[in-house]
């Protein structure tokens, strides 16, 4: 079975008539379920043997699925990097693979998901006559008869998850760029399931990125112009491109090659850097662009302008309302940082921030020379603010409440290094978490940290609380424990801050201490329970500090929290490959909210202080 394939498109369909679905970037698969399971390509191919913890997924749920057999479904199957992006480079890798030890390896260690997004056949009955709408409407609950995930995550162990609709393009959208996803594929509510058709009721619209690049070279055999940027001196090729090119604007590039012609043979005419051109293309795969298209000449550039360095820094997208200004001012000297690399930072991190800032009055602190000049603390939101940039009123303050990327990169084009935080949100009636704030008395004592952090969790774990733990970003630790909102109040988690504390005291008084004045605190660290309160702030997650190392407020995994644990390990210049390759240790940390066993433990602290 051949499947249905969607257009590509540049234009936005009209939203009334039309639902929206993420594209994800793996292979397109197609799930037949029967007395024996089987997954074909789009080639019609067999998958399940390069897949087989797909297969065995499907074994250990066998029980689900058996009402609805035969069972046809229409899917991707990806290495899900997060909810809204596949990673190609490593489908590609599995689809290579032979060896069957390192397949099962793979299959353990780094499992891949099959997103379904399509209901071909349910029961024996044929469902490929029906209307999308119908077709979506049977899927979605076929997933919630079966307990099967009704949107993709890549920590969920079940294996099999649905692609939800989107009534609204822009809403879905923000979450591709956020997310750096391939784009979104838009399909016409009526629509029936065609095989094996490229049909104009699927519309595929892709997350392009953009490269300012010069043609160095055309190949004779196939009409492809090849493009290089500067490295130094160094011409690096980055790719070739043919379409978008319209025909005359073809054969006036390929006339402009001839007549400057550097070289020739049988293959190649080559050229020398004079040509700019601006190519957008989906990523980088293996140090090529990956589906590249002509977008427009810049006659306007010349080739020195066309940099590896800036290739490189365009491969995320920013908003088009964020304009960057200054972006070679140095911010930080050691690591050398600068306002580029540091907008950077933000754009990749904004998935794993952006859930903590969000409904949050925000302070931030601004360094408007960087680390060499002195910062100044912004609450109220300036005039000059753009309409996307959310505000709240508190006590006479009209707060920023950063819910967007592009109030994220707004504020870090201000130069907005530190992101404040109050415990709860503008629609908490109290506390949505406890935090923990282990402040050394200097970075030098920061094992006291470490040691707290340790007796900390070893009691929580005794009361069944579950925890998270983050750097400060300057020289302490800060546990969290998230809360069910709009359930408890600061007099409640006080108690519980305050009981903490004594226990540490208990256990401990040579090295943790209350005592408020600075002087008769001996060197020990201080537990500063009455910190967390109404009105008060914390570092957000992932957000940098203004210090010279250039260090970010790191979420931690618990077993890192020990006596190898550095401050400097997590830097801007570090925090994305960790998370990369280590994952996000926040990931479960809203989820935590709902189960939080916090009653229990809070009653008993009410009895004992009753006697008290």
């Amino acid at each position: 079975m051949r499947p249905m394939l969607p257009t590509l498109t540049f234009d936005v369909p009209e939203e009334k008539e039309w639902l929206f679905e993420a594209k994800y970037d793996g292979f397109r698969a197609i799930l037949h379920l029967d007395k024996e399971p089987r997954l074909t390509s789009r080639n019609d191919k067999p998958l399940l043997h390069i897949f087989p913890e797909i297969k065995d997924f499907l074994e250990q749920n066998k029980d689900k699925f058996d009402p609805y057999l035969p069972l046809t479904l229409d899917g991707e199957l990806v290495f899900l990097e997060n909810a809204y992006k596949a990673h190609f480079g490593s489908i590609q890798v599995r689809g290579r693979m032979r060896s069957e030890k390192k397949i099962q390896e793979k299959a353990k260690t780094a499992p891949c998901r099959l997103l379904i997004f399509d209901i071909l056949m349910v029961k024996g009955k044929k469902m490929t006559d029906k209307e999308y709408i119908t077709r979506k409407a049977e899927l979605e609950a076929l997933f919630k008869d079966c307990n099967m995930p009704l949107e993709p995550d890549e920590k969920d162990p079940r294996l099999i998850q649905l692609i939800p609709p989107y009534r609204s393009f822009n809403e879905l959208w923000e979450k591709i760029v956020l997310h750096d996803g391939e784009g979104i594929v838009a399909k016409q509510l009526k629509n029936k399931w065609e095989e094996g058709k490229r049909s104009s009721l699927w519309l595929k619209f892709k997350n392009w990125k953009y490269v300012n690049c010069f043609i160095t070279a055309y190949e004779k055999s196939n009409g492809y112009f090849y493009a290089g940027v500067y490295k130094g001196n160094a011409v690096i090729a980055i790719g070739q491109f043919l379409f978008g090119l319209k025909p005359d604007e073809k054969q006036a590039l390929f006339q402009i090659i001839k007549d400057n012609k550097t070289d020739e043979n049988s293959q190649f005419i080559y050229v020398e850097p004079a040509i700019c051109v601006e190519v957008k293309y989906l990523e980088i795969y293996e140090d090529q662009m990956r589906e590249p298209h002509f977008h427009q000449f810049r006659f306007d550039l010349k080739p020195d302008a066309c940099t590896y360095e800036k290739f490189i820094q365009q491969q995320k997208n920013l908003p088009p309302e964020i304009e960057i200004t200054h972006p070679d001012k140095p911010l930080w000297e050691t690591p050398a940082i600068q306002k580029i690399d540091y907008i950077h930072f933000l754009r990749e991190i904004a998935p794993y921030m952006l859930p903590f800032l969000k409904n949050r009055l925000l302070t931030v602190i601004r360094y408007p020379h960087g680390i060499f000049a002195d910062p100044f603390y912004q609450k109220n939101c300036p005039d000059y603010a753009p309409d996307f940039v959310e505000t709240e009123m508190s006590e006479g303050i009209n707060y920023i409440v950063c819910n967007n990327l592009q109030t994220l990169l707004w504020l870090g084009n201000q130069l907005a290094f530190e992101y404040h935080i109050p415990f709860k949100t503008i629609y908490s009636n109290g506390p949505s978490e406890i935090v923990l704030d282990l402040d050394p008395p200097s970075r030098d004592a920061f094992h006291l940290a470490i040691k707290a952090a340790l007796l900390i969790k070893e009691v929580l774990d005794q009361l069944k609380l579950i925890s998270f733990v983050k750097t400060s970003g300057n020289k302490g630790l800060q546990i969290y424990i998230p809360l069910q909102e709009n359930t408890y109040s600061f007099d409640d988690t006080r108690l519980f801050t305050e009981f903490i504390a004594q226990y540490l005291i208990s256990k401990d008084p040579d090295s943790f201490t209350t005592e408020r004045l600075k002087k008769n605190r001996g060197g020990r660290l201080y537990v500063d329970y009455i910190q967390h309160a109404e009105g008060k702030t914390i570092i957000a997650p992932y957000s940098a500090r203004g210090n010279k190392a250039a260090t970010v407020a790191a979420p931690l995994f618990w077993d890192e929290v020990n006596e190898k644990l550095t401050m400097e390990r997590f830097q801007i210049t570090n925090l994305i490959k960790r998370v990369n390759s280590d994952g996000d240790p926040f990931s479960s940390y809203f989820q935590t909210k709902e189960i939080q066993p916090f009653s229990p433990v809070l009653d008993f602290l009410k009895q004992q202080n009753k006697k008290g």
